[in-house]
């Protein structure tokens, strides 16, 4: 299992090569919001999104003879770009297994890391057992996008900056709001602010019809979706929280918060006017939530995880020619 001893290595293995990235803030979101909000870009991370991290943490990890052999992962786009320039930056091969729908920019910058790409049809195929089979004859280390603890780890140092982050703000208690597929960062990120901050709280976020978290936490037990496909933040779909994370979340998080599509396109066009960053839609879900649903959340400062900003630009255009 993962732990705080785990992430805070992963952060010594990593150094600099990730970022640290900035929280950010604008008046004209916290209007919106009627409260504080702080957004962690981890769009702005290598690759464009915290993924990362975890892929560094991962590779890094392995033993040098068993890393030499090459890695496999299996992913909509950000894991599959983090695993692939994680790996190249080690000079081993690496092997992609991604969804045929995925955003071509995805596919593209996965290819442009040196990764092999293969895809399947995620609504008809097992992914993991091809991954598997793929990862036998090839001799390959497969590296889970999210129910692997050194990817857990890695994405736990985005927690310890947070918990930093608040800390050098005098932010002693705040919900933490992170867009969540199945639950790698959440974890991780809960973990770190158990140890670091306890005062902050990890919720994930979902958008409505994929949200296998929110309905997982509320039931007490691993909960699936219905569909695997049809939302434009494909890089939050799976088909259920992993088994490694949910336990974590469910000891460490508060209730998950669900947005609508239509509310993560805002997001995004509100990122891109405000803070002048490019957000994807499963990246925009937590700042989504932080606009659109304060119900549910207390307080007045809220500080929100922008996971990723991988989109197709027909997404973006689209987005902007609706709500900017």
């Amino acid at each position: 299992m993962t732990s705080i001893a785990m992430i805070e290595a992963a952060r010594q293995r990593i150094g600099d090569q990730a970022r640290r990235t900035p929280l950010l803030s604008s008046p004209f979101l916290d209007e919106i919001a009627g409260r504080k909000i702080l957004v962690k870009a981890e769009c702005l991370q290598r690759t464009g999104s915290f993924k990362f991290r975890g892929g560094w943490s991962a590779v890094s990890a392995l033993d040098p003879d068993v890393r030499s052999r090459g890695v496999i992962a299996f992913s909509s786009g950000n894991h599959a770009q983090g695993v692939a320039h994680a790996a190249a930056l080690h000079g081993v091969p690496s092997v992609i297994i991604m969804p045929a729908d995925a955003p071509k920019i995805k596919r593209d910058n996965t290819r442009a890391f040196g990764a092999e790409v293969v895809l399947f049809d995620r609504a008809k195929d097992d992914r993991d057992a091809l991954g598997a089979r793929l990862a036998s004859e090839r001799q390959l280390t497969l590296i889970k996008p999210f129910d692997e603890p050194q990817v857990i780890a890695g994405q736990g140092t985005v927690g310890l900056e947070i918990a930093e982050q608040a800390a050098e703000l005098g932010i002693q208690k705040a919900d933490v709001l992170i867009p969540c597929g199945g639950g790698g960062l959440t974890s991780g990120i809960a973990l770190a602010l158990e140890a670091k901050a306890p005062g902050l709280t990890a919720r994930p976020c979902e958008p409505e019809d994929f949200d296998d978290t929110t309905r997982s936490l509320k039931s007490g037990q691993i909960e699936r979706n219905g569909r695997l496909a049809g939302s434009l933040c494909d890089a939050i779909i799976t088909p259920q929280p992993g088994n490694i994370t949910f336990p974590i979340m469910k000891a460490l998080c508060g209730e998950g918060i669900v947005v609508t599509e239509e509310a993560a396109l805002q997001a995004m066009v509100l990122a891109f006017t405000r803070l002048k960053i490019v957000l994807e839609p499963g990246g925009s879900v937590a700042l989504a939530a932080a606009l659109f649903r304060g119900n549910a959340l207390s307080g007045d400062e809220v500080i929100v995880v922008a996971s990723g900003g991988n989109v197709e630009p027909d997404v973006m255009r689209d987005a902007l020619s609706r709500y900017a």
